[in-house]
């Protein structure tokens, strides 16, 4: 056989350039229709039945069954889904993938798709320079198609003709004619080949490929593409170990789903294909077992019934996946159960505008953080106890440490999805997202010194007068609902933020600030309190008047303004 080294690079090649394409359409069409894939996720109810839909359409749209399971995970990491709502989106991303197949199935075979795919990277490339977004993102989306078949065609003419090479074909007749013995064995194949290539859509294609040139059999072909759902699960996996105990429940909730779903069409294995053979001969198609051109359009048939036979099976079993997992993988405390992103997102994510949706949570809870430990300022102002003032004075330190954190975490995230091509919509929602992340960070430091400021109070005896209290309770009341204004706006759908409550409310705290400063002026030259309790006292209000301003600032992110 003469089959070298460089063309085995061909093949590899070949491969590859499938692979591109297809991220190149991925991620076209990902930024088309990022803005409708939010609104699917964010109108996901906790009925299995519409987490199903909602991960058959997204991977319908973004063709990737990895790219969504990996989302799944990080969503579920931040607390967006439940682990039963995941195993119902992971459950319609398998059905969503069989697309793959019949694309290239019908396209990829029945098509000389070639001869359409260089015109058509010619129509879209113009549109690459077009100013509208949406246009450009199509125009990536078109090329991406163009060169996912040109990979394809060039992935046909790089496996050899098995008529001039049959001793090529010896260590695959090896494996067969061992019954079911030999579908266990494709069935690893197919396993080791798609955690290789690290897509099962990739893996399909070259499935496809072996079958149309016979080399491989339909029973074979069948046998890889079972396989291949076990092997497309890794992904997911390794994105899971750096998330929380939910996360990993995740990943572990598809594997089983596609082990369960391959053990159950293992025992039936035979009975389906020859139903496939017999529905082919009716329609008046050839044998996928006689004529090796018929393969692919078997397979396709095969991967579809087999992933919705998987579910509407296993979906009445959710509860019993769900409780599968979670024996499997125990918590480890109380602290791995809460939802928080101790690493916001994974480094495998793929959908890029998708991951918005993770970040905006995120900050989200940054924010409800941040109003929590201002709220510690006046527990800390009326403790009595010293114990009890030292605790709640460190706890205020250690959440100082936790903003340090989540600012610098969630800063990075959103730097690297930024780095990706994204929408300029998307990109506008990353500065906004940064500039709140800083704002908060800052009403940390802010919280901070404000707890030392009382701390040194009480070390040097500087009590306050009860008119000094009482000022300074109502200027801790209008900065919670200050808090509350902008937890509800940077809540709000994009250009529902309501900006002039937040001014109303930022103007009350302003002017609270000048009666403050004017009242303690007097106070001071009439000899009312000593001039350290009145040095701690105007930290205090001037404190509190800074987190309005940082919360003014975003209060303007949430509503894309700037009205300095």
């Amino acid at each position: 056989m003469n089959y070298g080294f460089f063309d085995f690079l061909t093949l590899i090649g070949s491969l590859g350039l499938f692979l591109y394409g297809m991220k190149i359409m991925s991620d076209g069409i990902q930024k088309v229709a990022g803005d409708k894939m939010r609104a699917i996720l964010g109108a996901m109810t906790r009925n299995r039945v519409m987490g199903v839909l909602t991960g058959l359409l997204i991977t319908t749209i973004i063709q990737s069954s990895s790219a969504t399971t990996v989302m799944v995970v990080s969503f579920v990491n931040a607390g967006l889904l439940t682990l039963a709502q995941s195993i119902g989106v992971i459950m319609g991303a398998n059905i969503g993938t069989t697309v793959t197949a019949w694309i290239i199935s019908l396209l990829g075979f029945k098509v000389k798709m070639i001869a359409l795919a260089i015109p058509l990277v010619g129509i879209a490339f113009p549109m690459l320079f077009f100013k509208k977004d949406k246009l450009k993102s199509f125009g990536e989306f078109l090329i991406g198609f163009g060169i996912l078949f040109i990979g394809l065609d060039f992935l046909k003419n790089s496996v050899p003709n098995l008529e001039s090479s049959p001793e090529a074909l010896e260590f695959l007749k090896d494996l067969t004619g061992m019954g079911h013995f030999s579908v266990l064995i494709f069935i690893f194949i197919g396993t080791i080949l798609t955690i290789v290539v690290q897509s099962s859509s990739a893996a399909m294609a070259l499935t496809l490929v072996l079958c149309n040139k016979g080399w491989i059999g339909f029973e074979a072909g069948a046998a890889i593409v079972l396989g291949e759902n076990i092997g497309t699960t890794i992904t997911a996996n390794l994105a899971s170990l750096i998330g929380n105990v939910h996360a990993k429940r995740a990943a572990m909730s598809h594997t089983l789903f596609n082990i369960f779903g391959v053990i159950w069409m293992f025992l039936v294995f035979n009975v389906v294909l020859r139903g496939i053979d017999l529905y082919l001969i009716s329609t008046g198609a050839t044998s996928p077992f006689q004529d090796p051109t018929s393969i692919p359009i078997a397979l396709a048939i095969y991967h579809t019934t087999f992933n919705v036979a998987n579910t509407l099976l296993l979906i009445w079993f959710v509860k019993f996946i769900e409780k599968t997992v979670q024996k499997i993988i125990p918590s480890k405390g109380g602290e791995d159960e809460k939802h928080h992103l101790e690493y916001i997102g994974t480094g495998l994510m793929k959908a890029y505008e998708l991951s918005i949706i993770e970040a905006k949570k995120e900050v989200i809870k940054f924010g409800e953080l941040s109003k929590r430990m201002f709220n510690m300022i006046p527990e800390l102002l009326l403790e009595t106890d010293n114990k009890k003032f030292i605790e709640k004075f460190e706890r205020i330190k250690k959440y100082e440490q936790i903003t340090d954190k989540i600012e610098i975490e969630i800063a990075n995230f959103l730097v690297k999805v930024s780095k990706n091509e994204i929408s300029e919509e998307t990109s506008q929602q990353i500065r906004s997202m940064l500039r709140m992340n800083n704002n908060f960070e800052k009403i940390g430091d802010v919280c901070y010194q404000m707890s030392i400021a009382i701390k040194k109070k009480n070390e040097e005896k500087a009590w306050f007068t009860p008119t000094q209290r009482e000022r300074l309770k109502e200027m801790f009341l209008l900065i919670n609902q200050a808090f509350n204004t902008m937890l509800e706006n940077i809540k709000a759908e994009e250009g529902k933020a309501d900006i002039q409550k937040a001014v109303v409310i930022e103007n009350k705290i302003n002017d609270l600030r000048d009666a403050m400063r004017d009242e303690h002026f007097r106070s001071i030259e009439k000899g009312d309190y000593n001039i350290k309790s009145g040095l701690y006292y105007n930290n205090l209000y001037s404190s509190c008047e800074k987190i309005g301003d940082h919360i003014m600032n975003i209060n303007e992110a949430a509503a894309g303004v700037n009205l300095e």
